[in-house]
């Protein structure tokens, strides 16, 4: 999906992207590197208090396992934080080309990937705004407004805005393909011309600028080298900011770049088709997917690494979300096959601004909410109203109506002040359920390494997380009455936040219980506790 970057936020050329890159084993959480899970009165961040949940009331209670589906671009099943917590299909013989247990799929040992096949596995994809695109250009091509049907027009209106929408989107990759590569030249320079491979901040604070362009790039490394290093912010912001535009225009916004049929090779237009796709559960690129799970579910037995918010689940790779945007398709039968296999909570940190088939996503939501599952999905990374702007999947039905146990998320930060809302975060007062943590949020990544991330994205599994202990502590609570919990448990924000207005406006300043449904802050601790009791 375009929004969730798949899945990192990159806001302008000098948002973080990758917070931290540590990349050994032995790394012990530090509180600052947990900060999602503490407490706001102990200790001073506007955590979700799930430390504090184990020390009080959890303490020597007994649980029961819950499987929670991670649907997203991949899961390292080998990672040294995850290895006991990846859920495993018991009735399947690992390896053996058969399908054991005849749910349709050979050899599901740890989840399905929905967006492979024998022939490999997509990495890449084309937002679903190319698609559509691609798809009614066919139909409207030298049709104008003059000669266009009067039956056809709303369907040739929308084809106009998708054409706009993506002339804009366009342009924008370009320009900072452009600007970064511009910048790159010159800074490339300047460290050349400094004579250090990795100049620290007091090396650019003691250099004297040659010429205006040379005193402003100082005064940006300056700003940017207060909490990072030279190496990090390069990597983080000039190498990947420029592949991620790179990218942009040579898949995500490419009209003819279209890798189904080489690696899925299934009946795209069936969209009741189930059986395709493979048992790579990782994938190319499980960076995403990891870091999800390990908010979730990471050991918290083990000495290393991390500590995920719930203690007794069982994590569930459907790999269905590429480099781009999921297709309707995979996502309708990711759900499908996660419920069907036993998961009661499903985590979605994807999303995008249209949808080429809502009907399949509705029907397979409709499954899961009978087979009582809680869906969570990201509110997205676009700093929209959702209440304006329109986001798939969504909880409301094409048909009418709401899935009852679904829960939108959006991110906040870990200062309880005007910065609280994270600067990227979706938002609706209607649209988004609850908000919390999701930025600079440490956890898991291949290879048994940790990062810190941004993004909704991250926001998602910590709610995930405090789901699946609910459902752990109390199994005998339906997913319609977890939501509830959740919902009704939130830290309170009573203060006025930050809204981006964009277009080099002034930030508006608005009260926090206009954001989302709750105006709060999701608390483990308040959710265990009103769970006990509820009625």
């Amino acid at each position: 999906m375009n929004t969730l970057k798949n899945k990192v936020v990159l806001r302008g050329i000098f948002s973080a992207v990758f917070i931290t890159g540590l990349g050994f084993s032995s790394f012990a959480q530090t509180q600052k590197d947990n900060w999602h899970n503490l407490d706001f009165k102990t200790d001073s961040v506007f955590g979700v208090s799930t430390e504090k949940a184990y020390t009080e009331l959890l303490k020597g209670k007994k649980s029961t396992p819950v499987i929670v589906g991670v649907l997203d671009g991949g899961v390292d099943v080998k990672h040294e934080d995850l290895l006991r917590v990846i859920w495993v299909n018991k009735k399947e013989v690992a390896g053996n080309g058969k399908d054991d247990d005849k749910n349709g799929y050979i050899d599901d040992v740890n989840g399905w990937n929905f967006i492979g096949s024998a022939k490999g596995s997509v990495s890449h994809e084309a937002l679903e705004l190319t698609r559509v695109l691609r798809r009614d250009k066919a139909r409207f091509t030298g049709v104008t407004a003059e000669t266009v049907k009067p039956a056809d027009l709303p369907a040739f209106e929308e084809y106009q805005k998708e054409q706009a929408d993506f002339d804009k989107q366009t342009n924008e990759a370009k320009n900072a393909v452009a600007n970064i590569s511009g910048l790159k030249e010159v800074l490339d320079a300047l460290v050349k011309k400094m004579g250090k491979e990795n100049p620290t901040l007091a090396d650019f604070q003691n250099y004297t600028p040659a010429s205006d362009m040379e005193g402003r790039l100082k005064n940006i490394m300056v700003s940017q080298l207060q909490n990072s290093t030279f190496d990090a912010f390069y990597k983080a912001q000039i190498v990947k900011g420029l592949e991620h535009y790179q990218d942009q225009l040579a898949y995500n916004l490419n009209l003819d770049f279209d890798p189904r049929a080489e690696f899925v090779g299934d009946n795209y237009a069936d969209s009741k088709q189930r059986n395709y796709g493979n048992n790579d559960v990782t994938g190319p690129d499980a960076s995403h997917g990891t870091h999800v799970s390990g908010i979730i579910a990471a050991d918290r037995t083990n000495t290393i690494g991390i500590k995920g918010v719930a203690d007794n689940v069982q994590i569930m790779g459907v790999r269905s979300v590429p480099d781009g945007d999921e297709r309707d398709k995979d996502v309708a039968n990711a759900i499908r096959y996660a419920v069907a296999n036993g998961a009661k909570v499903l985590n979605m940190s994807f999303g995008k601004a249209y949808s080429w088939d809502k009907k399949a996503v509705d029907e397979a939501v409709k499954y899961a909410i009978s087979k009582d599952v809680l869906l969570i999905q990201a509110a997205g990374n676009d700093n929209k109203n959702l209440d304006v702007e329109k986001s798939f999947p969504n909880r409301r039905y094409e048909d009418g109506g709401e899935a009852s146990s679904y829960i939108v998320v959006g991110a906040s930060g870990s200062v309880n002040d005007k910065t609280l809302k994270a600067d990227f975060s979706n938002y609706g007062k209607t649209t988004v359920d609850v908000f919390a943590p999701g930025v600079k949020i440490y956890s898991t990544v291949p290879g048994s390494k940790y990062e810190a991330y941004n993004g909704t994205s991250m926001a998602a599994p910590v709610v995930a997380g405090v789901a699946a202990l609910i459902r752990e502590y109390y199994p005998k609570l339906t997913a319609v009455q977890v939501k509830d919990i959740i919902l009704k448990s939130v830290v309170k924000v009573d203060h006025n936040v930050d809204v981006e207005a964009g277009d080099g406006e002034a930030p508006k300043s608005v009260p926090f219980a206009d954001l989302c449904v709750t105006g709060g802050i999701v608390n483990a601790y308040n959710a265990l506790k009103l769970a006990a009791d509820y009625k």
